[in-house]
């Protein structure tokens, strides 16, 4: 018997899956994913041959729309823009939209049901509970046949730990494995020469990008909380 076909799935959709708790639906690491999976928006139309970063500068190289909301909002943006934007400044400038894509993309392929509460009977909230697994639980198998087990990686799943590894995600991905093995695993997928020359770039200048990002944000809630 041949395995059920698993749903269809952004980078980004991924990523939120993987941050948000099965039972209560409350996000991990929301800031960094966030991030993330704004980057992931930018790696996914890499791999779709509609953009490209040279020295550091996001550009247009196909304009046609995808069909998907999310992606083809950030397509126009960028391509909307007379001089080419950094990487980091894309990833930052996508970051709400990337977010509020990635919500509904779960809510309408029916991996995660919305919920919304008020905190002391005053303050709305919203929470994304599971109401499908399946997902989630293919893609934490194809990151522990990769990143523990050595299993060679497709393109996708290369590029999801690029993005893991980039944000300092590893535990939300392997919250029980050893950390040292985990980020020097990720370190090596995410550095070999494992993709097209224009996907590579990208994924490796947001790689970058989110690693400075992080640490900026890191460094901004340390001096506040002192």
């Amino acid at each position: 018997m041949e395995p059920p076909t698993e749903t269809p799935t952004t980078l980004g959709e991924q990523l939120l899956l993987l941050s948000l708790d099965d039972e209560t639906g409350t996000a991990k690491e929301s800031a960094k994913v966030a991030f993330a999976i704004s980057a992931a928006s930018l790696v996914e139309l890499a791999l779709v041959g509609r953009i490209d970063v040279t020295d550091d500068k996001v550009t247009v190289v196909d304009a046609t729309p995808l069909g998907d909301p999310a992606l083809d909002t950030a397509l126009a943006d960028i391509d909307g823009r007379d001089k080419p934007g950094r990487t980091k400044d894309w990833i930052t400038r996508l970051k709400a939209d990337a977010v509020a894509g990635a919500n509904r993309g779960l809510i309408e392929k029916g991996l995660v049901r919305e919920e919304k509460k008020k905190v002391l009977g005053l303050f709305p909230v919203r929470r994304y509970p599971e109401a499908d697994g399946s997902v989630e639980a293919a893609v934490r198998e194809r990151l522990d046949a990769v990143v523990l087990r050595g299993a060679a990686p497709d393109e996708r799943t290369e590029c999801l730990v690029a993005l893991l590894h980039g944000a300092k995600l590893h535990r939300l991905a392997f919250p029980d494995a050893d950390a040292r093995k985990v980020q020097a695993a990720m370190k090596s997928i995410s550095q070999g020469q494992w993709s097209a020359t224009a996907v590579r770039h990208v994924v490796r200048a947001a790689e970058e990008a989110l690693a400075v990002i992080i640490a900026v944000s890191v460094t901004t809630t340390v001096v506040a909380d002192s």
